[in-house]
């Protein structure tokens, strides 16, 4: 459909302070469970909120229907009640699997991205069809793609809906050229109350971030001191013949769950995130721990990668190898769900001492910690999702 042949629509566009166009939506998506104001569940009352690199974007109403490419973004999305609204995200039908192994602890909350349009390379055509009332991807990522020129994403914000997101703060990565000057790095939870005012859920942003800052609190209090801490290292791999290293400590919200508990970097400051290694290099690192990136994965069996390290002869000898101390991982690109859990299992593997021992974990759902060893309250958090404030 051609919207520049059309008059003015749900959508007429507003303000969009970097030169790309802003709109607004319909009533928010989840209103009806607990939005801020009579004004945001009428559909009435416009409302600017403010995120680089968009700028001052202003919406008419919060968005019904949302768009995303990355999972920080989507988890958001579901924080805020939703989950249920999203209409793309990056490989979805992966994604629903891992993330439904954590919501499995969240009691009367679902979630079901299955079938959604993958978004990983969106064209602009797609987004035409899908017509969301957001876009939450990042306009300077979405332009590193050779099929996106800034006319296209100006026309998406103009004739569809504004985008508004950030993704380069993942790993305070380079914007394209164009996009550099006053590009900003956020926080995990910064940008995710800044995402809340958007969608009018100042409410629950309130909620879950309590949550999230007793927690932290729970950690930082029971942390032992730095030379007391173990050497770690995140590792990803389909096979053991391509073997990536993530560093724990680099700055992004790739790294919010890690850097909070402050384990010692096993390859001492000597390679780059996201670096291939093989076992020689694992051994002359030689962490104490080892978290396997991806190892709540749906159909992954977390003692067959454990028995192919035990199997080998140089990686074997691995001080984290010998001690059984290897453990799953969720996902990098963690929203604030997701980062609660990751904080909290962190926590138990890194330091079973202070804050309880973590479960032994072959398979399926995050495993049922008793009450007294939670170090966040699912109900709460639960309950937050569902709209029961």
């Amino acid at each position: 459909m051609d919207r520049s042949r059309r008059g003015a629509t749900r959508r007429d566009v507003l303000t969009y302070g970097t030169a790309l166009a802003a709109s607004g939506g319909l009533a928010g998506c989840s209103s009806i469970l607990g939005g801020d104001t009579a004004d945001a569940e009428a559909g009435t009352g416009s409302y600017t909120v403010s995120m680089l690199p968009m700028g001052e974007v202003t919406f008419e109403s919060p968005p019904e229907t949302v768009f995303t490419r990355l999972t920080h973004h989507a988890d958001m999305a579901f924080a805020l009640g939703c989950g249920d609204s999203i209409t793309a995200m990056h490989a979805p039908d992966y994604y629903d699997g891992l993330w439904n192994q954590f919501v499995e602890r969240l009691p009367g909350v679902t979630l079901d991205w299955t079938g959604l349009y993958s978004s990983w390379k969106p064209s602009k055509e797609k987004l035409y069809e899908l017509d969301s009332d957001v876009h939450l991807a990042d306009p300077a990522w979405i332009a590193k793609q050779d099929a996106w020129s800034r006319e296209d994403l100006e026309e998406v914000a103009t004739k569809i809906s504004p985008w508004f997101g950030n993704s380069l703060s993942d790993r305070h990565a380079e914007p394209a050229l164009g996009w550099k000057a006053g590009y900003e790095y956020y926080g995990l939870w910064e940008q995710f109350e800044i995402v809340a005012e958007a969608f009018k859920e100042r409410n629950r942003y309130e909620a879950l971030a309590a949550v999230h800052d007793d927690l932290l609190s729970t950690i930082q209090s029971g942390l032992p001191p730095e030379s007391e801490r173990p050497s770690a290292v995140m590792l990803a791999s389909a096979d053991l013949d391509e073997i990536y290293a993530y560093t724990l400590d680099n700055p992004g919200f790739l790294t919010a769950h890690t850097r909070p508990l402050g384990p010692k970097d096993a390859f001492d400051g000597e390679i780059e995130t996201n670096t291939v290694v093989d076992f020689e290099a694992l051994l002359s690192a030689d962490p104490d721990v080892i978290f396997f990136l991806g190892g709540f994965e749906p159909g992954t069996s977390l003692p067959k990668r454990e028995e192919a390290f035990r199997a080998d002869p140089v990686a074997s000898e691995i001080t984290a190898v010998q001690n059984g101390r290897m453990y799953p991982q969720g996902a990098r690109y963690q929203g604030p769900i997701l980062h609660l859990f990751q904080l909290e299992m962190t926590a138990k593997q890194l330091y079973p001492e202070q804050f309880g021992e973590w479960p032994t974990y072959e398979e399926g759902p995050y495993p049922e910690i008793p009450t007294e060893e939670q170090l966040f309250d699912r109900q709460k958090v639960a309950a937050v999702i569902r709209g029961d404030l």
